[in-house]
């Protein structure tokens, strides 16, 4: 089993506060992270940019690796995920998630790369974290 390990510090309140977030890899390390980056217009990173960045990192490796499973030939798969963070009544909530998916893949048409795309939407380790109908996909091949 693998675990993988991320760590976090905030230090002070909501909007004067700061934090920075590193990842075991070191790929981040004392990332800044901030109120202005998260609820408004800033220039750090925030979480719910990461959600998306790592399911839009899982889709695209699991769509290539269930496609290539199946004996198409990859030449590239491409996701952008949009994060919709709102405030509800009970709080700020991701809302859902947009995952605009383009794919370039030798020998398919385009009936049967939306259904590997709609199975990997359900079967990505981290869409099935963030399970439940809050994850829209729009998948589109290029030839």
């Amino acid at each position: 089993m693998a675990i993988k390990k991320a760590s976090a510090e905030w230090r002070g309140d909501l909007k004067g506060g700061n934090g920075e977030l590193s990842t075991e890899s070191g790929v981040l390390n004392k990332t800044a992270y901030n109120f202005v980056s998260r609820f408004e217009t800033g220039t750090e990173t925030n979480p719910e940019e990461l959600v998306g960045a790592a399911l839009a990192a899982c889709f695209s490796m699991a769509l290539a690796n269930n496609l290539a499973k199946e004996g198409y030939k990859v030449n590239s798969v491409n996701t952008d995920a949009l994060v919709h963070f709102e405030k509800k009544e009970q709080g700020f909530t991701i809302t859902k998630v947009e995952l605009n998916n383009r794919g370039s893949v030798d020998g398919i048409d385009d009936s049967a790369y939306q259904k590997y795309a709609e199975q990997t939407k359900t079967g990505c380790p981290v869409s099935r974290a963030l399970t439940g109908p809050m994850i829209l996909l729009r998948a589109e091949l290029v030839k």
